[in-house]
């Protein structure tokens, strides 16, 4: 029946199914589902967006809508058109000096020589930017065609005014033309015709008094005039291509419906379920590849740490009951995270701090071992960082990755000593407050994407999943207890209240029985400590080892009190099958009482098969007294076990007699003790008692000096120790 237990194949079953079961959970977010569809033809069932998928389509569009909005970029040219007005009036001071030269030659070259200064100035200036690669080359191109728009064209009457100056007009208009040119220039100019119209007013109000100064200035100022700020296309187009790319992408959000049932599939749909991956015709199954890898690691990983440490988790390798358990946890656990994940979307992703991810890693504690728990923390925090992401990009979400640790950690260092189930409740604040914190600092950190509502929620629903997490905790342990035989340490110390109605029994009815229990409890829990066996266990199997006594009380030497001993008229087969049937009583007894099994083995195996040698002389005296043959062998007063099938056992059953041989000695002394003790185990090891329950020597070697020292503490007033030689005065210690 309990085959199942030890088969290999359950084993692998149960690998296999922790390998599907991180595949499903991980499936639900790396692997979206996929669709049969076609081109103009109805769809046959409701399609909703899996996650926050992209839309390209209206993306393209906000784009573009953001390139439109750029307003046309300008450029500053600084072109010194100062220099320029002051090497035309340098000009014509020279030529007007020159005497050899006519009046109408002047007007000539004035004529021909000024615009073409004006050109050339420009000119130079875009070939010198060119050369020193100082502004694009649309940009220079602008420069020129706009300059050569907006060429001015001075009257033909000034040409005739410039001959008339002298050198002390020059010096006079040279500083008043050089302050108009420069203050206009000084502004950012498109339109070069909009500055030109303000020379006129920046001349009448200098300081110039002749008419014919005053109106070559306000000519050759106008002609030097240009724009100095054109439109630059390059840093236009590089400006649209930032908005393009400074454009967030539209999103279609989780759960918004892509396709009605029985709506026709257009192009544009069609297109969206193809970028995004959701057609059944264009499968890429290396995601699915890489995902059942990843599955089979963590699986891998968890079961290899139980073989490898199985000094410590032995139970795992040749039970695999308790492999279920831990399976079922995982299901559990995997289970909370994904409903949780159901409620989340990218606005509210801090309800994910609402999964009681702490549950498996307390259960685990609790039921099982503390090393495997750290291992299964590692494994709920990356279940939990994948499962609660609601980022896009990135498989992994390290903000609830780190929660899950942190709360996993807290609950196994909270509870990995619980003795009580208010215990869970002080680990329960524990991992709310441990949780709050992480959430708290994570914020801090991050706080580009964390506001202070978002901070506040996700503070709150991390302390929610602290209680709710030992909510589920308290409401699970008993079904995990009472379906898999597991014995915490909260049950057992419920098992050890005096209130429990079989103890209560014991104490009224026994007495003597149950002061022989609180002893071998005593004993056998240091004993078992001291070779790493369950120590508690073996305290509350102790006080329930003899509760099958209670039926015959007197029959047992603890309970006599003085009074005269039943078994001295009684027949030695009769003693031998009262003494005997107490094991089995005590086990019918516990299974009325819904005991667990660890308890009722106890019960069942502390005497093992040992040999009961008082009745069995005693039964061969009465014999030979009568002058007959034994009817009997040995074997018909022996007890009839099963042997101690675990470390626990048999630990009860040594301190047992250990405990009732003590008693039995009115002065005991060191060596009477230590002696007995080793017969007592050398005796059962002789008898071959603790060949089913793995004890090594080494073993039996710790427990016999744990209970003599054991023994020496709790009957210490009743042993005497040897009288200490005096010491020499020269020997000192």
């Amino acid at each position: 029946m309990n085959g199942w237990k030890y088969s290999v194949a359950t084993r692998y079953l149960l690998f296999l199914f922790l390998v599907i079961l991180f595949y499903v959970s991980f499936a639900s977010k790396l692997l979206p589902e996929r669709y049969d569809i076609r081109i103009n033809q109805p769809s046959e069932k409701e399609i909703v967006a899996p996650m926050q998928l992209p839309n390209s389509k209206a993306t393209l569009k906000a784009q573009e809508e953001s390139a439109e909005r750029v307003q046309p970029m300008y450029t500053i040219v600084p072109i010194r058109n100062d220099n320029l007005i002051t090497g035309i009036l340098d000009r014509i001071e020279r030529l007007n000096q020159d005497d050899q030269v006519s009046r109408a030659d002047k007007i000539a070259i004035y004529k021909d020589e000024i615009p073409q200064r004006a050109r050339d100035f420009v000119q130079n200036f875009v070939s010198n930017s060119r050369n020193a690669d100082a502004y694009p080359d649309k940009l220079l191109d602008e420069v020129l065609q706009k300059t050569k728009e907006q060429t001015y064209r001075i009257p033909e009457e000034t040409f005739i005014k410039i001959p008339r100056l002298t050198s002390e007009d020059i010096a006079e208009m040279r500083p008043v033309a050089r302050e108009i040119v420069t203050g206009l220039m000084n502004d950012q100019i498109t339109d070069a015709q909009t500055a030109r119209a303000k020379v006129a007013e920046r001349v009448s109000t200098s300081s110039l008094t002749k008419r014919t100064s005053r109106e070559v200035v306000q000519e050759l100022a106008r002609l030097v005039i240009t724009a100095n700020k054109f439109y630059d296309d390059t840093a236009t187009k590089d400006a649209k291509v930032q908005a393009r790319e400074d454009t967030p992408t539209v999103y279609i959000k989780q759960g918004e419906v892509l396709v009605k049932k029985g709506e026709i599939i257009t192009q544009e749909i069609y297109t969206l379920l193809d970028e995004n991956e959701l057609l059944k015709d264009k499968i890429n199954y290396w995601p699915q590849f890489g995902l059942l890898m990843l599955s089979t690691m963590l699986a891998l990983g968890l079961f290899m740490y139980i073989r490898q440490f199985q000094s410590r988790t032995r139970n795992f390798k040749y039970n695999n009951a308790q492999l279920l358990m831990l399976v079922l946890i995982f299901v559990i656990t995997v289970g909370a995270m994904l409903l949780v994940a159901i409620l989340q979307n990218s606005e509210r992703s801090y309800i994910g701090y609402l999964a009681p991810i702490a549950l498996g890693a307390m259960l685990v504690t609790l039921l099982l071992d503390m090393s495997v728990a750290f291992v299964c923390a590692v494994i709920f925090s990356i279940l939990a960082s994948v499962i609660l992401n609601v980022r896009q990009g990135q498989i992994f979400d390290f903000n609830f990755g780190f929660f899950a640790l942190v709360v996993c950690l807290a609950a196994i260092f909270s509870t990995h000593r619980a003795s009580q189930r208010s215990t869970l409740f002080k680990g329960a604040i524990m991992v709310c407050l441990f949780g709050a914190l992480s959430v708290f600092s994570l914020a801090l950190i991050d706080q580009a994407n964390w506001t202070q509502t978002t901070t506040l929620y996700g503070v709150a629903f991390a302390f929610a999943g602290g209680l709710i997490t030992a909510i589920l905790v308290i409401g699970l342990m008993p079904f995990f207890e009472s379906t898999f035989g597991i014995l915490s340490a909260l049950k057992l110390v419920e098992l050890s209240n005096p209130n429990h109605p079989l103890l209560r029994k014991l104490l009224t009815e026994t007495p003597g029985t149950y002061h022989h229990s609180v002893m071998v409890g005593n004993l056998s829990e240091a004993a078992a400590e001291a070779i790493g066996a369950n120590g508690l266990l073996c305290r509350v199997g102790s006080y329930y080892h003899d509760i099958g006594k209670t039926k015959r009380p007197s029959y047992f030497i603890e309970n006599q009190n003085g009074l005269e001993n039943p078994h001295d008229t009684i027949e030695p087969k009769l003693s031998k099958s009262i003494i005997i049937a107490h094991a089995r009583d005590g086990v019918e007894m516990q299974l009325d009482y819904k005991l667990p099994k660890p308890i009722r083995d106890i019960a069942e195996q502390h005497h093992g098969t040992t040999f009961l040698h008082y009745f069995y002389h005693k039964a061969l005296r009465e014999a030979e007294e009568k002058g007959i043959e034994p009817d009997f062998t040995e074997d018909d007063f022996r007890y009839p076990g099963p042997k101690a099938q675990s470390k626990e056992s048999a630990v009860v059953g040594i301190a047992d007699s250990v405990e009732a041989a003590v008693r039995s000695l009115r002065k005991p002394t060191v060596e009477q003790v230590e002696s007995m003790i080793e017969k007592i185990i050398k005796s059962r090891l002789d008898d071959h008692q603790f060949n089913d329950c793995e004890l090594t020597m080494r073993e039996l070697d710790i427990i016999a000096q744990t209970l003599k020292e054991t023994v020496m503490g709790i009957f210490h007033s009743r042993i005497e120790y040897p009288e200490e030689r005096p010491k020499p005065e020269n020997e000192k210690a």
